[in-house]
């Protein structure tokens, strides 16, 4: 499986060096003077809870143009109206702490980021009543907090807030399954010197919609580690978005998805490095088989001029199993800085290694064993990182029922 990578320096961006190349859609390096305002770049769209100040997408627009508009059942044109039976959550946390339901008017509401799209927008101004779920101080937490979200059949709108306190540690599991058309916005908040590893997982029905803008905000020296797998739903569209409230925080932003026959999987992020002297790691790999499955990566990392030391890196790896399968996966860099540690990214795509099946087919093992054995491997080092055992065998099982799936059939 062939790899582009590009790490760029400076004078080398400017000069329009090699762009690195997505599977399908060619990645851009883009150098801003200094003096040019973020906001006025494709990757800081301005933000905004108000409707109003987005218009409804056509699907021709930079952000929305690998998004089928017509499956999302009405979350970005209004239509998409919130029924009673929407969705249910439950909370499950250790003793100390706080689970609370506020209202949109609760100060703590945006302050890790604010909607960069109309459907999140919408879902801000939709929900009945925010979920807060705070970590004290200095609480470090031997056991996970586990948040449950079932669809239940309707049109949900959602917002959730996850605060540690400085110097707090914990390991956060939210599980997504059942059928819904779900807009939500979740916020991540850390403080200075905390520790926080998210497991977020979409194992939706067939039909499920979920479209979420992901915000974190890390304190100074505090350490963010993300897990976002993607199984079900017909589509499902997450929007992490990364910045930092001091020096010394570190990101890191792994992904994990499967793409059935039909199925929609985009996931959009942007790392912005504000602050100096931070680090972010992204690493996303994908596997994709049957007909009409459509896996999209769009990887934003904005380097901006007050953000000298900055090291990053970012990775998009995608397996196609069968014919019929599309993937667009596109890294960007923008750098506004010539004073960083170091800045880089690849993109590959490749199809099922039949020398790999050949050679463990000739040491006696099976056809369907082999190619579980090649696509377990593939996505061994990711799976392996999460450490909650049982969400690390239930993938290594979701990924293996997947395997036995007849590709090219429908969903």
């Amino acid at each position: 499986m062939a790899e582009a990578q590009n790490s760029p320096t400076l004078d080398s961006a400017r000069a329009g060096g090699p762009p690195s190349v997505g599977s399908t859609t060619a990645g851009s390096i883009a150098v801003a003077a200094a003096a040019e305002s973020t906001v006025a770049t494709r990757m800081s769209a301005p933000p905004s809870f108000d409707v109003a100040d987005f218009p409804v997408p056509h699907g021709r627009e930079e952000e929305w143009r690998f998004t089928p508009l017509e499956r999302l059942r009405g979350l970005h044109d209004g239509t998409a109206v919130a029924t009673g039976a929407g969705v249910k959550v439950d909370v499950q946390a250790p003793e100390g702490v706080t689970v609370e339901a506020v209202g949109r008017d609760d100060a703590r509401l945006g302050r890790a980021g604010i909607p960069v799209d109309r459907v999140a927008a919408q879902a801000y101004s939709s929900f009945e009543a925010a979920g807060v779920i705070t970590v004290p101080r200095e609480t470090v937490l031997t056991e996970p907090i586990r948040v449950a979200v079932h669809g239940e059949g309707g049109v949900a709108y959602g917002h959730q807030i996850i605060e540690l306190g400085a110097f707090a540690e914990a390991v956060v599991v939210i599980d997504h399954t059942g059928d819904a058309v779900l807009a939500a916005n979740v916020e991540y908040v850390l403080g200075d010197g905390a520790k926080l590893t998210v497991v977020s997982v979409q194992d939706w029905d067939d039909r499920a919609v979920h479209v979420a803008q992901h915000n974190a905000l890390i304190g100074r020296d505090a350490t963010f580690k993300s897990f976002v797998v993607t199984f079900g739903g017909d589509l499902v569209r997450l929007h992490p978005r990364i910045a930092y409230a001091g020096p010394g925080g570190e990101a890191e932003l792994f992904g994990l998805y499967f793409t059935d026959a039909g199925q929609h999987q985009e996931h959009r992020l942007l790392v912005d490095h504000n602050t100096p002297h931070c680090k972010s790691n992204v690493a996303y790999k994908g596997a994709l088989q049957g007909e009409g499955a459509h896996a999209v990566w769009i990887g934003d990392v904005l380097i901006e001029a007050k953000a000298e030391g900055t090291d990053t890196y970012e990775l998009n790896r995608n397996l196609v199993l069968t014919d019929g399968a599309r993937v667009d996966s596109v890294p960007n860099l923008e750098i506004e800085t010539g004073e960083i540690v170091g800045a880089g990214h690849a993109s590959a795509t490749g199809r099922f290694d039949d020398e790999q099946l050949f050679y463990l087919m000739a040491r006696g093992i099976p056809a369907n064993e082999a190619r579980r054995l090649v696509v377990r491997g593939f996505f061994a080092e990711l799976v392996q990182q999460i450490g909650v055992d049982d969400i690390e065998q239930r993938l290594l099982t979701k990924i293996d029922e997947e395997l036995e799936t007849v590709s090219g059939s429908g969903r």
